[in-house]
């Protein structure tokens, strides 16, 4: 993994190496390494770093800091989490972002950028990102729709916080059925179409 990061790194200078991108490499080099085939298992550094920067390729712009602030940055990807809440829940909206002035950066930031690797253990990471990469609007629409859904899933606990619980709680994203959530993150989608 040392060596897929240090190659990264001098291909792309603008952004090098950011804390997280091991985070993020994790995943996939678990799944090629495993292969049961034991020759693809053999090329599993190489599967994984064209399929890591293929992957940071729609999520890159969120590790360059001068980025931040534009319309592709962090801030920006975090805002449209905040205007999904609130076309899905605006009463959650409403307490957590000025009742309770819980800014989703103080929580969002580490789900966005990390993929939720570090929001559920290492299977349920896993499938969380089989639905991400299969689905057709590309994995940052369903990620920000999993991240909606995380909040509603926990709507009633957030309703009844204040500040100090509901950050303690949203950065200590309790254990939930990854189906469930994954479920509640689609009917999103068809509520949107619908």
């Amino acid at each position: 993994m040392r060596n897929i990061l240090i190659v990264f790194a001098k291909l792309n200078p603008g952004i090098r190496y950011v804390q997280g991108m091991n985070e993020i490499l994790a995943p996939l080099f678990y799944v090629f390494k495993n292969d049961p085939d034991a020759e693809m298992a053999a090329a599993a550094e190489a599967d994984t770093f064209f399929c890591f920067v293929e992957l940071l390729s729609g999520f890159r712009d969120h590790f360059c800091q001068q980025l931040d602030n534009s319309n592709v940055g962090i801030r920006s990807t975090i805002s449209r989490l905040s205007q999904l809440l609130k076309e899905h829940d605006e009463e959650l909206w409403r307490h957590l972002e000025i009742t309770t002035k819980v800014n989703p950066q103080f929580y969002a930031f580490r789900w966005i950028t990390l993929l939720l690797t570090q929001e559920f253990n290492f299977a349920d990471s896993l499938h969380i990102w089989d639905t991400l990469l299969s689905d057709p609007e590309g994995p940052l629409e369903t990620l920000l729709r999993v991240c909606c859904a995380m909040l509603i899933l926990i709507r009633r606990r957030l309703l009844a916080g204040d500040f100090t619980s509901n950050l303690k709680l949203l950065q200590n994203y309790p254990s939930s059925n990854i189906s469930h959530l994954l479920y509640v993150a689609n009917k999103l989608r068809t509520q949107a179409i619908g």
